[in-house]
């Protein structure tokens, strides 16, 4: 059942020519890891601010358990938060940090005691109670800082980007362990971020903002998978782009609708590379009303591209896929894959295009694949996303 509801919630600041969050509805349910995602300036941290009580609401209702609590102040909403910035009281050892939540609610002091440390073993700091924050790792004492939101056992856990500031080691080690206490807890959390990785890792569903609104939201897979819009597209996970011509659209025996796309002038002819993609709903729609548009843009995620190496590349496609003919720009090692660079035909993809990138395993790496070469990069209809061109 649904633990928060947000109902027709706008945020607007004095002189800003657009509110921060656009009438926004959604719910959050008991139990589960809900992950606000998008750049700056999206509304996601407004949102959760004004959960939290910190920020006011400009119009509409939030809810817990069904009761409006949009006029509650903070400290009688009964969440715990976790900041990026820490927060902790420097004077306070990490057992008292850990139990001021506690002192505030007048707890006994042998239930406190008790409390605080069953909290410093779940994020595996018992010998570290009598220490002062300063004298802890950044990682630490976020760690601390998850205990003290956690220790007076609430049924929601708010957490405002609280890893941004630790380095990538550290940041992993503690995306694990948040996501093992929401598991062994059970308690609802909902947690701001800007980075898609950390989202797609911890988190049952995302809710992907974007100017005060959610483009999207549903469970990381799905929308890595299926994104409704080109910019969930390229906000979740990497995405190669183009525009093409759109020829129609149709549907096949599974009702799922796909695009037939163009490609004028094709290199040393004529002809045009047709192409076919999967139909966003709202292209899908669009197409369906009778009101398609002349153009449509074409998304294929770097890893779902195949590469062949040399002039012939083009023309080696398997039966189904499109080729694009492009010429290399560069060649990166990133450890685990090889990441291509490469810039498609300019008479396929427009001048202006930009390159493309292929995620290639080692292993799959042509031999002797350098810049200036030319290769043709290869799709099937199930890689590929059609969607109505972004707005001017």
């Amino acid at each position: 059942m649904a633990l928060i509801e947000f109902d027709g919630v706008v945020k607007r600041y004095p002189g800003a020519a657009a509110p921060a969050v656009a009438r926004l509805d959604l719910t959050v349910e008991a139990g589960e890891f809900l992950t606000l995602l998008g750049p700056s300036g999206s509304g996601k941290t407004t949102t959760l601010m004004m959960l939290a009580g910190f920020e006011p609401v400009s119009a509409g209702t939030i809810r817990l358990d069904g009761q409006p609590i949009e006029r509650l102040p903070p400290h009688r909403r009964g969440m715990g938060v976790v900041f990026q910035s820490y927060s902790l009281f420097p004077h306070m050892t990490v057992a008292q940090n850990v139990g001021f939540p506690l002192k505030v609610r007048r707890v006994p002091a042998a239930d406190a005691a008790r409390r605080v440390r069953e909290a410093l073993a779940r994020v595996r700091l018992e010998a570290f109670a009598e220490r002062r924050p300063q004298q802890l790792s950044g990682g630490q004492q976020q760690r601390v800082a998850l205990a003290r939101a956690l220790v007076f056992e609430p049924r929601l856990v708010l957490l405002d980007e609280p890893l941004a500031a630790l380095d990538k080691r550290l940041r992993e080690e503690l995306q694990l362990e948040i996501r093992r206490l929401h598991r062994e807890l059970g308690v609802t959390m909902v947690f701001v971020t800007h980075d898609q990785g950390e989202a797609m890792t911890l988190s049952d569903r995302i809710a992907v903002f974007d100017q005060g609104r959610i483009e999207q939201i549903g469970a990381p897979q799905a929308l890595y998978d299926a994104p409704a819009t080109p910019f969930v597209a390229g906000f979740v996970g990497d995405n190669n782009r183009l525009l093409a011509r759109l020829e129609g659209c149709d549907a096949d025996a599974d009702g799922t609708a796909w695009a037939r796309l163009s490609l004028q002038g094709a290199t040393g002819a004529d002809a045009p590379l047709r192409l076919r993609a999967r139909c966003s709903a709202a292209l899908a729609q669009a197409c369906a009303d009778g009101r398609p548009p002349a153009q449509a843009l074409l998304c294929v995620r770097p890893e779902r591209l195949r590469l062949w190496p040399g002039a012939g590349g083009a023309s080696a496609a398997p039966p189904g896929q499109a080729m694009l003919p492009a010429q290399v720009q560069d060649c990166i090692h990133q450890g685990d894959h090889w990441r291509v660079i490469a810039r498609a035909e300019p008479a396929l993809a427009g001048a202006d295009t930009p390159p493309w990138t292929v995620k290639l395993a080692p292993s799959a790496l042509p031999p002797g694949l350098a810049a200036g070469q030319t290769v043709g990069l290869g799709f099937g209809p199930g890689d590929a996303w059609a969607y109505a061109p972004d707005p001017q």
